[in-house]
């Protein structure tokens, strides 16, 4: 058995085989048989109609500061203790609610910054943010 001594030569073989391709092409008419109803089928929906006029609503902020000694300041304008409450409550009540940012010293008590922030609560404050400065 010698392996060089074949009958006949070994030649490239000149044609493409077709059959991958046609398995391949079956493959994927099939799929698309599928999925083509699928994609086709819609469902009757009332849809908002979208306008382009400009929405103002934004809701404007009240900076509220606790300094070192305990002291409020309302858009840095000092507070009393006792007008805070009602002051929260007014602002609760407008529509859109405006955002409520806390700023308490860093040496100041943590029960004066949790007065501020019951008293947000029991106003019915729903937006309370607290503001720090980076080191």
């Amino acid at each position: 058995m010698a392996f060089g001594t074949q009958d006949e030569p070994d030649e490239v073989m000149n044609e493409i085989n077709m059959t991958p391709l046609v398995d391949v092409m079956l493959v994927l008419l099939i799929i698309f048989i599928i999925t083509i109803p699928v994609m086709k089928h819609a469902v009757n929906i009332d849809l908002p109609r979208a306008t382009n006029q400009v929405q103002d609503a934004k809701p404007e902020t009240i900076r509220l500061s606790v300094d070192a000694q305990g002291d409020y300041f309302w858009n840095e304008n000092k507070v009393a203790d006792a007008d805070l409450a009602p002051m929260l409550t007014a602002e609760a009540a407008k529509e859109p609610q405006p955002e409520l940012h806390i700023r308490g010293d860093k040496n100041v008590r943590y029960e004066r910054v949790a007065q501020v922030m019951a008293a947000a609560q029991q106003a019915g404050v729903k937006k309370i943010g607290f503001i720090t400065e980076p080191k």
